[in-house]
């Protein structure tokens, strides 16, 4: 059925008082206005976007709102505003919000993708999908192509499993031995440790030879793995910066970057037209079975272990890619 709701929720949410000081808050949802819904959210996906956030920066200001900065929801719609026909409530859906780190939050209509009845029972944060797809697309992969992957994390490892599909040849750099064993797992056809980073780029020109490659990714946002990539590139190349670089600027060897004739592309996208096509791109992908996420979840922890789940991030273990915060 679907209908408009009259009333405010109770809800439980993640507040963030300070850098690594999290409170369980009840506040209440209002009811969708027009044109939204609201989502009662099975989980969220924690980005590590919000690692800076966990951690402290001077430019955030505490504490932040109710469920905040969440953006990687998913769950079962739970009532929708007036002149909302396309999504009904029960619905399953991935979303782009802004408070998700709670058991309900809001969101327009036009940034929420149903989920097919192939996806039930299995957690779906759209949003980090959605950017994996976008980031693909932008990265015109094509079969018999040399593709390097600097920086295995979620992103990175998502990506590799696309690009071997694509048909690539795919080289995975990574520190963390963990992540070199998922990549070859999601099809890299070699992986390079980049503790020490001038053997690892000549272990990946030894490949490619003086060509290099056709396409490297970025997927790490550091200044290192910028200048790694940027090696690795051959002459017409594409390098594609996908990490999320938040700490500050950069430097590049514009010299390089003009003989080479390189195309730069800065795959983040903030139309959340486009982040909706991408969430629309990755439930078809995956409700068909020609890619399976579900291994990049390694660790899950319930709305009160939050901070567990911030200190995962910021530690990394061995067997660490991605957590999930799921509701009761």
């Amino acid at each position: 059925m679907s209908g408009v709701s009259s009333g405010a929720v109770d809800c439980r949410a993640v507040r963030f008082r300070q850098p690594r000081a999290l409170a369980i808050e009840h506040v209440e949802v209002h009811p969708p206005g027009p044109g939204e819904v609201r989502v009662r959210l099975e989980g969220c996906g924690v980005c590590g976007s919000n690692l800076p956030v966990w951690e402290g920066r001077p430019w955030f200001t505490y504490p932040l709102s109710p469920g905040a900065p969440g953006h990687e929801g998913w769950g079962a719609v739970e009532a929708v505003g007036e002149g909302v026909d396309d999504i009904v409530v029960g619905d399953r859906v991935a979303l782009l919000s802004y408070n998700a780190y709670a058991e309900y939050d809001i969101a327009p209509a036009s940034a929420v993708v149903r989920l097919p009845d192939a996806l039930n029972g299995r957690p779906f944060p759209g949003e980090p999908l959605a950017c994996v797809m976008n980031i693909f697309r932008r990265s015109g992969i094509e079969p018999g192509q040399t593709v390097a992957v600097v920086g295995i994390g979620f992103i990175g490892a998502a990506l590799v499993a696309l690009a071997a599909r694509a048909g690539a040849r795919v080289i995975a750099l990574s520190r963390r031995p963990f992540a070199l064993e998922m990549a070859e797992r999601m099809g890299a056809n070699t992986s390079i440790c980049l503790v020490d980073a001038s053997r690892a780029i000549a272990g990946a020109r030894a490949i490619t030879g003086e060509d290099g490659c056709h396409c490297v990714i970025e997927a790490a946002g550091t200044q290192e793995t910028l200048d790694i990539a940027s090696e690795l590139t051959g002459v017409r190349a594409r390098l594609v910066i996908a990490g999320y670089h938040q700490d500050g600027a950069r430097q590049i060897n514009l010299q390089q970057w003009n003989w080479r004739g390189l195309d730069v592309i800065n795959a983040h996208e903030r139309d959340p037209a486009m982040y909706r096509r991408g969430m629309q791109a990755a439930v078809e992908l995956v409700a068909r079975g020609d890619f399976d996420p579900g291994p990049l979840w390694t660790h899950r922890f319930c709305l009160t272990e939050a901070d567990a789940a911030f200190e995962m991030l910021a530690r990394r273990p061995a067997g660490f890619m991605k957590a999930l915060i799921e509701c009761e």
